[in-house]
């Protein structure tokens, strides 16, 4: 019996146009309205989200929600919007982080509960088409004023164009996976998080708090960000355009982010109505 289903966004909830379906909707209110909890888990930050939980309605359907963002390095109660569960990176971290980026045209950027950092180079097309994804502006800073530890730094990205990103990721990959844990989450995005946090070790921490059993979890998600939600989940679902090693951590398969894909899942897995 499933009692939590974990939805990742990009490539999943939300369809080509950064919008929420209404069968989605539809589907996830049944499954509210079954007991289920419903938890978004992405790698998107608080003020990424923001305006799709309330596209949702989710505050009026579960008064005690919860959110796992930034890829897992944070939870956040919906009430209030608490920071109940958190990474963060050191100021050694950027430090140490910020010089992988001097050998490409791509910006490094660093992310708190409030702002979308940008550190040195003038923002490319792929920084300024992501902040728009999340709703944010760019904030400028200095390396000594991220270092200065006035500010929880979560998490880091690497952005630029994809094939700068390919290169970046072969060249650098190993080394910065023997201190950190790291994703490629889009062609153009390659994610820097504490070491040892991702979606799957989020999931395990709210799933405990809960009294949720791992048994009775289920995620749905596309990309290589949720492979670890993948393996913590025992109904793990993969859209059907989901990347190829997504697609082989999954045990189950759905429809696409543009055909219902998060809908048929839940029906199907969740309420056992397909």
């Amino acid at each position: 019996m499933v009692k939590l289903i974990a939805i990742d966004m990009d490539g999943t909830l939300l369809n080509e146009k950064k919008h929420i379906d209404k069968p989605q909707k539809e589907a996830i209110h049944d499954a509210i309205e079954a007991g289920i909890k419903i938890v978004l888990c992405t790698g998107r930050p608080l003020y990424g989200i923001l305006p799709f939980y309330e596209e949702l309605g989710l505050h009026e359907l579960d008064l005690e929600g919860y959110v796992i963002l930034n890829n897992g390095c944070s939870i956040h109660k919906t009430k209030d919007w608490e920071l109940i569960d958190w990474a963060e990176l050191t100021p050694d971290d950027i430090d140490y982080l910020y010089k992988f980026s001097q050998d490409y045209n791509i910006n490094f950027t660093l992310v708190d509960e409030a702002h979308y950092f940008n550190i040195g180079r003038k923002p490319t097309d792929e920084l300024i088409m992501d902040a728009k994804f999340v709703f944010s502006d760019i904030t400028e800073i200095s390396l000594e004023e991220a270092k200065s530890g006035k500010y929880k730094m979560i998490k880091a990205m690497f952005l630029g164009n994809p094939e700068e990103m390919a290169n970046f990721q072969k060249k650098y990959e190993d080394t910065i996976k023997d201190r950190y844990s790291g994703v490629l989450s889009q062609p153009y995005v390659y994610e820097i998080l504490p070491k040892d946090n991702n979606k799957g070790t989020g999931l395990k921490k709210l799933a405990e708090k809960l009294g949720i059993k791992q048994e009775e979890v289920m995620a749905i998600g596309d990309g290589n960000n949720d492979i670890e939600m993948f393996e913590y989940a025992n109904y793990s679902v993969a859209m059907k355009n989901a990347s190829e090693l997504a697609a082989k951590a999954a045990k189950y398969r759905t429809d696409s982010n543009v055909n219902d894909g998060v809908a048929k899942a839940i029906r199907k897995y969740a309420l056992n109505k397909i």
